[in-house]
């Protein structure tokens, strides 16, 4: 029951002030956070291809008010992908973007972070690699599948997320996997409404199987977003039924989570990406982290508690 009030505090000043100031709080965010800077992030993406992984990095910050910082954060992709181009690193690393970082939820929202956006799929296009589209809460879906189809026009390979816990979800699968898109299952991290959501963890890992097997049947590309032992075991049963080779879908996790799962599926050959997020304006993100397991939370709180 704490996820629901993690998630509010996620958006409360007061709280970012408060956690931002514990004294126990970068050690947790250096488990999650792989940096503040390009230079720092690009680093792993070299040892993570030493290691036979790969990545997807997301510049954190999706809390814009501004024409100007969505700008700003158009530009800190395409510097992310002039580094990337200059290192020979575009096939090890693609991008992972929130739209409301390009100013989605801004008037003339819609228009605006397609237009900021464009650029950046561009360039990772030219380094040969490709932008995956985050999903957030259920009121942006809309725009983010028009943005998705619009890119794809051009630069089929954009990839794009969707959310297991959505009961809409089912039906954006068959959609996706008809048309041959690359897409990212998760479970979802948003506070959501009973309304539109399943609010039961049982009947969110049932929908979760449910739709990953669409995807595995379909004609897309399943990337199979979860740290779950068994949903990950259910994704290789049903990529062996849909007669799937081991580059016809991916695993990803989260940086900092089962470093260890995550190197011996890939010493077994499956492709792994992991999902590094990196930047200054980490309280978003980290809180989302929080809300979605309780053991991340007890490990925060042992942090505060044991630092002075």
């Amino acid at each position: 029951m704490l996820g629901p009030v993690i998630l509010a505090a996620s958006r409360s000043d007061k709280m970012r002030r408060f956690v931002s100031a514990a004294p126990g709080t970068k050690q947790v965010v250096d488990r999650f956070i792989a940096g503040e800077s390009v230079e720092q992030v690009v680093q792993i993406v070299l040892d993570a291809a030493d290691q036979g992984l790969e990545v997807t990095l997301d510049v954190v910050g999706e809390d814009i008010t501004t024409a100007e910082q969505a700008t700003a954060a158009r530009d800190a992709y395409l510097g992310l992908i002039a580094h990337l181009k200059d290192l020979g690193l575009g096939e090890k690393a693609e991008m992972s973007v929130k739209l409301s970082m390009f100013g989605q939820a801004l008037d003339g929202g819609h228009e605006l972070a397609l237009a900021n956006v464009r650029p950046v799929v561009e360039a990772a296009a030219a380094i040969g690699t490709t932008v995956t589209l985050d999903a957030e809460d259920h009121t942006t879906l809309d725009s983010m599948f028009a943005i998705h189809e619009e890119l794809r026009q051009d630069f089929p390979q954009t990839g794009c997320v969707i959310q297991a816990y959505l009961f809409r979800t089912e039906d954006d699968a068959r959609r996706l996997a008809a048309n041959g898109s690359r897409v990212r299952i998760v479970k979802g991290a948003y506070k959501e409404p009973a309304s539109v959501a399943y609010q039961d963890k049982t009947e969110i890992d049932k929908a979760y199987v449910r739709i990953l097997r669409i995807l595995m049947e379909g004609e897309g590309y399943p990337m199979i977003g979860s740290h779950d032992p068994r949903l990950i075991a259910i994704g290789q049963e049903l990529a062996r039924r849909a007669g799937r080779k081991l580059d016809e879908y991916e695993f990803q996790m989260l940086y900092g989570i089962r470093t260890d799962e995550q190197l011996r599926l890939a010493a077994e050959g499956h492709r792994m990406r992991v999902y590094t997020a990196y930047g200054t304006d980490w309280y978003g993100y980290f809180m989302r982290r929080l809300a979605e397991k309780p053991a991340n939370l007890r490990f925060f709180a042992r942090s505060i508690l044991t630092k002075g």
